[in-house]
C-alpha cells in the first residue's frame, strides 16, 4: 500500500476517533445534565410540599443556616428571618400555595458545588370567594452538602 494512502486511512481513523469521543462526552455531558435536572426538580417539589402545607420544620431542612435571601419588595433576610416570615406566612388565616410555571424551570451545574436553578413561579391564596394569584420570577442556589441538597442563596423578583 503506498505511503499516502496510509496516511490517509491513518488519518481517517485519528478524524473518526475524535468524533466518537465527541460524541461520547456530549452524551456524558447530557446524560448528566438531566441527572441533575431531575434531581433539581425533585428538590423542588419537595421544597414547596413542605410550603404548601405549612410544615415549617420540614420547611428548614432546605436551606444552609447561612442563607441569604434577595427579594426585589421586601429587601435582604438571613436564615432566621426567614424562617420568621415564613412562620408568619403560615399562621395567616389563608394557605398560600406555590406551583412552579411549567416548563419555565431552567437548572446548570456549579463546579463542585451545586446548581443553580431560575424560573418562575407562581402563588395564590382565596381573598374574597376568588383565587389571588401572582407570578413572579426566582433564581436558587443548590449546594449539595453532605445532609443533601439545600438552598444557599435565593432571589426573587418581578413582583
Amino acid at each position: 500500500m503506498p505511503r499516502s494512502v496510509t496516511r490517509i486511512l491513518v488519518l481517517c481513523f485519528l478524524f473518526i476517533s475524535i468524533l466518537a469521543k465527541s460524541a461520547a462526552q456530549a452524551d456524558s455531558k447530557q446524560i448528566q445534565q438531566q441527572a441533575l435536572l431531575t434531581e433539581i426538580t425533585r428538590m423542588d417539589s419537595l421544597l414547596f410540599q413542605a410550603f404548601n402545607s405549612k410544615d415549617l420544620n420540614s420547611l428548614k431542612k432546605y436551606f444552609t443556616t447561612d442563607l441569604e435571601i434577595y427579594q426585589d419588595n421586601t429587601g435582604v433576610r438571613n436564615y432566621e428571618e426567614a424562617m420568621e416570615v415564613f412562620a408568619g406566612l403560615f399562621k395567616q388565616d389563608y394557605t398560600l400555595t406555590r406551583e412552579l410555571v411549567k416548563g419555565s424551570m431552567e437548572v446548570y451545574a456549579v463546579k463542585d458545588f451545586g446548581a443553580i436553578q431560575s424560573g418562575a413561579h407562581r402563588f395564590c391564596h382565596i381573598e374574597n370567594g376568588k383565587p389571588d394569584c401572582g407570578t413572579f420570577k426566582f433564581m436558587h442556589v443548590w449546594q449539595k452538602t453532605a445532609a443533601g441538597w439545600k438552598i444557599k442563596r435565593l432571589i426573587t423578583y418581578d413582583h
